[in-house]
């Protein structure tokens, strides 16, 4: 087991125990079922809805070179200037590059995952420049030091009383302090970080091949304000975000939202092509577009789970799973948790360290009926473990204990060898570990089905 398994699972069962902390997912997640049950009321056939969307990703993914030299050609046309990343510290070197040729001290964030994952804040506080998440959720995991909890939903692990304690100890505001409150008080905070910020970040929802143009949905303005006020800026976005055309978002946008949030669109969707035209009041002078591999392509190698590169990051697989309800999101201790990050994990950052999490799953099939665009994330997570299997990455023996049963349960002989004693005795011996503490391991009858047939049929 790697270290990452072994913290895996001692976080997960600190959270699965923790009943106050089930108490808040639970109601969070409640909340989020009866909005989604609403916002799909908005589609005459989600099910066709479902499939087009799936259909136009299987053709970006089966084409991704094409529509990525397309994108670039057309951003290009429009001033902007893309830089290809293939890893974490790729990227991260060229966004360093980017503000100290501006002599950049203070950036201004929307919420991005993709910045997430090549950990944009922690370069930029060891460089001495100044970044704030400007969505809410954000701004308070940012404020209580931790990582996002939800692909959607930051900070979903905290109740109104959590968060008011935040802003009590860091800001002194009283610990009463209602949600309203707390929102007026950061709308504040962030008006003025806005107006003096060097650069602009965010991440790209869907990237248009088209019309070379980055897509941004949110429900606070919090992006739109990161882009209008700073001079630059620097769009993060994954290879995969590309659809082919503008026309698309009429799809895209309803079904993110809906699967997202419950809503029919969400508040705010803004569409960036480039940086600040001749014609214009408002807008950056200059723009950027970090494409980021950084594991991606390694993905698309592989025939059957490149389909994952089809998520448009809903989290509603997340809200669906049984897992991800009892153990919550920092116990997967990756940047994409729940479902869809247990399949992609492995091959992003590595199978070896990873594979776990592809056994993190009871297989019910919730995450593939819940998903927008049809990924089979439930098969996804067995071939996951397939490949595990073949690349070595199992003990000896456990490898001999298949073997060994393989061979038993080919074989009716075998299987009738030894009395019901003995097998419970092996089990109890050389399984109880496997089965799980908290598990009562089967007793086998005294007499098998097979034997009782025998008797039965021929006295």
């Amino acid at each position: 087991m790697s270290l990452h398994s072994d913290q895996f699972l001692l976080d997960a069962e600190d959270r699965v125990f923790n009943t106050e902390h089930r108490r808040k997912l639970a109601f969070n997640i409640s909340q989020y079922d009866k909005k989604v049950v609403e916002g799909k009321q908005q589609f005459a056939d989600l099910e066709t809805a479902r499939q087009r969307a799936s259909v136009l990703k299987w053709r970006v993914t089966e084409n991704l070179d094409k529509y990525l030299i397309e994108f670039e050609g057309n951003f290009i046309k429009h001033g902007g200037k893309v830089i290809w990343a293939r890893d974490a510290s790729e990227a991260v070197s060229e966004i360093l590059k980017i503000l100290h040729q501006a002599n950049a001290r203070t950036v201004v964030k929307a919420k991005s995952m993709t910045t997430e994952e090549i950990q944009v804040n922690e370069a930029l506080e060891r460089e001495g420049i100044s970044s704030v998440e400007t969505d809410l959720g954000e701004f308070i995991v940012q404020l209580r030091h931790e990582h996002p909890y939800h692909i959607v939903t930051p900070a979903m692990h905290l109740s109104k009383e959590d968060v008011a304690k935040t802003f009590s100890e860091k800001y002194h505001l009283s610990d009463t302090s209602t949600p309203k409150e707390i929102t007026a008080f950061v709308r504040e905070q962030l008006r003025e970080k806005y107006q003096v910020a060097d650069a602009g970040i965010t991440g790209a929802n869907f990237l248009i091949a088209d019309t070379g143009s980055v897509c941004v949905t949110e429900n606070e303005g919090n992006a739109m304000m990161s882009v209008a006020f700073p001079k630059i800026h620097i769009a993060v976005a994954g290879i995969e975000k590309l659809i082919p055309s503008l026309t698309d978002l009429d799809l895209f946008w309803p079904l993110l939202a809906t699967h997202g949030t419950g809503q029919n669109i969400t508040v705010y969707n803004s569409v960036f092509s480039g940086p600040r035209q001749g014609d214009e009041r408002d807008g950056p002078e200059e723009m950027y577009v970090i494409l980021l591999d950084n594991g991606r392509t390694k993905l698309l190698n592989e025939h059957e789970q490149r389909q994952a590169l089809s998520c448009i990051r809903c989290g509603a697989c997340l809200n669906a799973c049984p897992v991800y309800m009892g153990v919550g999101g920092h116990a997967y201790g990756t940047t994409y948790s729940g479902p869809i990050g247990s399949v992609i994990t492995p091959h992003l950052s590595g199978m070896e360290e990873y594979k776990h999490l592809s056994y993190a799953s009871s297989l019910c099939g919730r995450c593939t009926e819940v998903c927008p665009v049809k990924i089979e994330i439930h098969k996804l997570l067995l071939l996951n473990r397939r490949d595990a299997v073949r690349q070595g990455f199992h003990a000896n023996s456990e490898k001999w204990a298949f073997i060994v049963w393989k061979k038993a349960m080919l074989n009716r002989h075998l299987m009738n060898q030894g009395g019901s004693g003995i097998k419970n005795f092996v089990l109890k011996t050389f399984f109880s570990k496997t089965w799980g503490d908290r598990r009562e391991l089967p007793q086998i009858a005294r007499r098998s089905f097979n034997q009782i047939w025998r008797e039965r049929h021929n006295p």
